[in-house]
């Protein structure tokens, strides 16, 4: 086996928005800076997803100074989404998680209604907000908006296997896009983030805490929010199903937890500090 390094790295500013490649991110301890702590909701601040507003893929969202820009493809000028400490606050709701949030200016909330074809609010994570990781697999941990944990991990090894999977039902190989990793790495062997524990990477340490149960925005073209089909879960479901009954689904990717924090960079070596020998159980 190679040596394991950071291959890629990537940020999604608004929960659901398209990736945003970086070539080094600050992890901190809600996940890397940047990431996830904007939310797109309705009128009512309910959150938005790909898996009912597909054009959540098409949004361009990029960190400046003060603020977020917004952008697609159509309208590459956008817009800059500002916070001021005098805004309105309010709770959000994502998933089963009421948050008390900041808004964003109405010069943004009127652009990302556009964009959306929808009626949308954006609302800030701030250093005032505050939610927690399910306690069962990462207890008192702070999390973004991201779906349950900090960050997300994967192996260019495994989406090859998975590849070589689909392309014998004689489907369409998928990019790792579909996947929304934070972190992938290059050098392991496929699934071999199954028997890993924790990672040094650069000045981090990572814990691998739970596999990732993956759903329906995995079928949908990662720039557009189309669907694609039925892959990459219907060959995930013939060899990567869970058995565990703690995690219901077909996995890819482990999420993970900062318990070192600092930056990591890309071509960073990864050093495994600590196996799960036992793996995951595959049913």
């Amino acid at each position: 086996m190679s040596r394991l390094k950071v291959e890629s790295l990537f940020i999604y500013p608004i929960k659901g928005v398209r990736g945003l490649g970086v070539e080094r991110a600050a992890l901190e301890a809600r996940g890397f800076e940047n990431d996830r702590r904007w939310l797109a909701t309705d009128e009512e601040g309910k959150f938005f997803t790909q898996r009912d507003c597909d054009a959540l893929a098409r949004i361009k969202a990029r960190p400046v100074s003060g603020g977020l820009h917004l952008s697609t493809d159509d309208d590459p000028e956008g817009v800059t989404a500002v916070i001021c400490s005098e805004g309105e606050r309010r709770a959000v709701t994502v998933w089963i998680d009421n948050v008390d949030a900041i808004a964003a200016d109405a010069e943004a909330a009127g652009w990302l209604s556009r964009a959306l074809g929808r009626k949308a609010r954006l609302f800030f994570m701030d250093d005032v907000s505050a939610r927690s990781a399910p306690a069962q697999w990462a207890a008192d941990q702070p999390v973004s908006f991201a779906d349950g944990l900090p960050l997300l991990i994967a192996t260019t090894a495994s989406l090859e296997a998975l590849n070589r999977e689909i392309a014998g039902a004689g489907e369409t190989p998928v990019e790792m896009a579909r996947f929304r990793p934070n972190i992938v790495v290059s050098g392991a062997d496929a699934w071999e983030e199954d028997r890993w524990r924790a990672l040094r990477i650069g000045e981090t340490l990572v814990e691998l805490v739970k596999p990732c149960e993956r759903c329906v925005v995995t079928t949908k073209n990662p720039k557009t929010g189309v669907s694609l089909g039925k892959e990459p879960l219907a060959s995930l479901a013939r060899i990567r199903r869970s058995a565990d009954r703690r995690v219901n689904g077909v996995l890819f990717g482990w999420n993970a937890v900062g318990r070192k924090l600092g930056q990591i960079s890309l071509g960073d070596e990864i050093e495994i500090v600590e196996a799960r020998p036992e793996g995951w159980p595959i049913a």
